[in-house]
């Protein structure tokens, strides 16, 4: 295995794991992902409706046929997240030190990376490139 094959390994590994290690939390409505989603008026069901287009995300960051689908879902759904913690929950959210931020911020900028890198296979730009 190559350096190259390792990074794009890499690259898809970590957001889908970060992804799914989340989905515990939203799906078992524990109570830091409950006080979240209350805090964004979207209690319960923004909660497992995001919960399960994460579950998405991560299932289609890992296929290579569709890794570019849910590089941009990914894109769009830490988007959301970042623009929430940026106006109302703030980067601390529960004394987690940012955490929750951090991971969201790199999720987003490796589903950038992997939107880039497979944009070839992106329908609407397939004509363009």
């Amino acid at each position: 295995m190559n350096l190259k094959s390792i990074i794009n390994l890499a690259l898809k590994i970590v957001p889908a794991v970060i992804l799914l290690q989340t989905l515990y939390f939203k799906f078992s409505a524990a109570p830091e992902s409950v006080y979240i989603f209350e805090t964004l008026g979207l209690e319960p069901f923004g909660r497992i409706g995001i919960g399960i287009l994460e579950l998405i995300t991560a299932i289609l960051i890992l296929i290579p046929r569709t890794t570019w689908a849910g590089a941009l879902l990914g894109i769009g759904l830490m988007a959301g997240a970042i623009f929430s913690h940026l106006t109302q929950l703030g980067i601390v959210v529960q004394n987690d030190g940012g955490t929750l931020f951090t991971l969201a911020a790199v999720t987003f900028i490796f589903c950038l990376i992997l939107a880039w890198l497979n944009r070839h296979q992106i329908p609407i730009l397939k004509n363009y490139l």
